[in-house]
């Protein structure tokens, strides 16, 4: 089965922040991306546990998006 996470950026916070409507429970977050998607792999699969003891295995794609407000010189 393939879930789907999110991962986006909150510039207030700075901090990526991972949450996925395919897994309940799942809100994440860590000032490095590639810390997210460790802490996202290790995770999911209890929340899944805890969700459906019968889990088959799983498939994670990961969207990512971040935004930045620039000023245009001009």
């Amino acid at each position: 089965m393939n879930y789907i996470v999110n991962l986006a950026w909150d510039p207030e916070a700075s901090v990526w922040i991972a949450t996925s409507d395919d897994i309940p429970g799942l809100v994440l977050e860590s000032g490095s991306f590639d810390a997210l998607l460790e802490r996202v792999r290790f995770a999911v699969p209890e929340l899944l546990e805890l969700n459906d003891p019968n889990a088959t295995p799983l498939t994670l794609t990961f969207q990512s998006e971040r935004r930045e407000r620039i000023m245009a010189h001009g």
